[in-house]
C-alpha cells in the first residue's frame, strides 16, 4: 500500500476516501472485465513531476518550451509501442489521447466525413458506445450499419458480414469488441473492408495485453488503423493508442490535437511506457496466457453448476453468463454478488428481450483476478460461491466473509 502521510496532513477527506477504496479492492474479487492493477512503478511514473509539463503539439514541434525531456519521453513510448506490438516505422504512433472513446472518434472524424457509413458490430452483441451508438456522437455523426453474432452460436459469421459489407458499402468496418469472447481473425475482416474499399478500424482496447503476451492473434498488418485504451489487459494507466499506418497520419493526428484535445497527459504517457517495458517481459507472455485459462476455467465451473456461457466458453478474458433462466435478472445479480465481495457487471446478451439497465447477462472477467495471482483453481472456488449467492441469496453476508478471507491470500501489487 502506498504511503499517504503527505496526503492524510493536506486532505484528510481524500485520504480517508482512498484508504476506504484501498480496503474495498483489497477485500474484493474484481472480475469486471474492463479493470485491471497496474504495478507500483506504473502507479509511481503516474504521480510524476510529468503531471506540471504542458507539451501542446507533437514531439520536437511544440507550443511551449521546457520540452528537452517531455519529447525523450514521448518518442520513447512510441517507439515501445512499435516494439511490444512487433512492428516497424511503417505505424505511426499516437500515445496523446485521454482515453479510448476520443481516440476512436478522433479516427472516425479523421478518416470519414460526416454523413458517411459505419459497419460495426451492435451495441448489445458487444460492440462499444463509440462504434456508432445512437447516444454517441460516432452514432449522430455517420450513418451507422450494424453486423450481429449469429442466433445459434453467438460467434461471428463472416460470410453474412461480408453479404452486409457488400450491401452497405461502408467507407469504414470496425472489429475489436468490449463483450465478445471469442477469437476475431483480423485477416477475414481486412479481406471484406478490402473488396468493398472501407478502411478497417480495430479497437483492441480489451484485448491489447493479451495480443503483446501472444495470447490473441495481431490485428496488424490488416486493419488501417488500431485504437487501444491502455489499462485493461495492458495493465497500464488510464490512456489510449492509436496507431495507423504512416500515410493516414496527418488525416487522424490532427484530429486528437488541435481537432479534440490541448496538452496531453505526460504522466499518463511515462506510466505507459512503464507498463509497456513490463508487457515485454516474458512474465508478461505467462500472465496474458493465465488470463485466458482462468476465463476458460470460470466458464467450465459455471456451466458444471447449470449456468449458459454465451457461445459456449471463451477464448479471452472474458465471458458472458445468461442469468435470466435461473429466474434472476442482470441488476439483482449484481447487487447480489455484489453484496458478497464479488464484483462484476450486468450486461446485455445478443438478442435480449430485457431492458439495457436490466438485462439478462452478467459480463465477467480475468485480468485483476490473474494480477493477484489466481488460478484455476481459484476460479472453481469463485464459480462455487457465485452459484451459492444466486441460488441462496441470504447467504450473501456469510460469502462476503469468505471472500474477504480469501483475498488476502491474494495481495493487490
Amino acid at each position: 500500500m502506498f504511503s499517504m502521510k503527505t496526503l492524510s496532513g493536506t486532505d484528510k477527506q481524500i485520504a480517508e476516501l482512498i484508504a476506504q477504496e484501498q480496503k474495498r479492492q483489497v477485500g474484493t474479487i474484481d472480475l469486471i472485465a474492463s479493470e485491471n492493477y497496474p504495478s507500483r512503478a506504473v502507479r509511481e511514473a503516474m504521480g510524476s513531476i510529468f503531471g506540471a509539463k504542458y507539451s501542446e503539439g507533437r514531439p520536437f514541434r511544440r507550443y511551449y518550451a521546457g520540452m528537452e525531456f517531455v519529447d525523450t519521453l514521448e518518442t520513447l513510448v512510441e517507439n515501445r509501442v512499435r516494439k511490444a506490438f512487433g512492428i516497424d516505422e511503417t505505424w505511426a504512433v499516437n500515445v496523446q489521447p485521454y482515453s479510448g472513446s476520443p481516440a476512436n472518434y478522433a479516427v472516425e472524424r479523421g478518416l470519414l466525413q460526416p454523413g458517411d457509413k459505419i459497419l460495426s458490430m451492435d451495441l448489445s452483441h458487444g460492440g462499444h458506445l463509440t462504434h456508432g451508438s445512437p447516444v454517441s456522437l460516432s452514432g449522430i455523426d455517420f450513418k451507422i450499419a450494424h453486423y450481429m453474432v449469429d442466433k445459434t452460436t453467438y460467434r461471428l459469421n463472416y460470410e453474412e458480414i461480408a453479404k452486409l459489407a457488400r450491401k452497405e458499402k461502408p467507407r469504414m468496418i470496425i472489429t475489436g469488441y468490449s463483450a465478445y469472447p471469442r477469437v476475431i481473425d483480423f485477416e477475414q475482416f481486412a479481406s471484406i473492408a478490402k473488396e468493398v474499399g472501407a478502411y478497417l478500424m480495430a479497437d483492441i482496447a480489451h484485448i491489447a495485453g493479451l495480443i503483446v503476451g501472444k495470447a490473441h492473434p495481431s490485428p496488424f498488418p490488416h486493419a488501417d488503423v488500431v485504437t487501444t485504451t491502455t489499462h485493461k489487459t495492458l495493465r497500464g494507466p488510464r490512456g489510449a493508442v492509436i496507431i495507423c499506418r504512416e500515410e493516414l497520419r496527418k488525416q487522424i493526428f490532427m484530429k486528437v490535437f488541435p481537432g479534440l484535445q490541448g496538452g496531453p497527459h505526460n504522466e499518463t504517457i511515462a506510466a505507459l511506457g512503464v507498463a509497456l517495458k513490463e508487457a515485454m517481459s516474458p512474465a508478461f507472455g505467462r500472465y496474458a496466457r493465465q488470463i485466458v485459462k482462468n476465463a476458460q476455467a470460470l466458464a467450465k465451473a459455471l456451466q458444471n453448476y447449470g449456468f449458459e456461457v454465451l457461445s459456449g466458453g471463451t477464448d479471452n478474458h472474458l465471458l458472458l453468463i445468461d442469468v435470466s433462466k435461473r429466474g434472476i435478472a442482470g441488476k439483482e445479480a449484481q447487487e447480489l454478488l455484489e453484496a458478497a465481495g464479488i464484483v462484476l457487471n450486468r450486461n446485455a446478451i445478443p438478442f435480449d428481450e430485457r431492458p439495457v439497465f436490466n438485462p439478462s447477462g452478467l459480463r465477467m472477467g480475468t485480468p485483476a483476478v490473474t494480477t493477484r495471482g489466481m488460478k484455476e483453481k481459484e476460479m472453481k472456488q469463485i464459480a462455487n460461491w457465485i452459484d451459492l449467492v444466486l441460488g441462496e441469496p441470504a447467504r450473501a453476508a456469510q460469502v462476503k466473509k469468505e471472500v474477504a478471507t480469501f483475498c488476502r491470500k491474494f495481495p493487490l501489487p
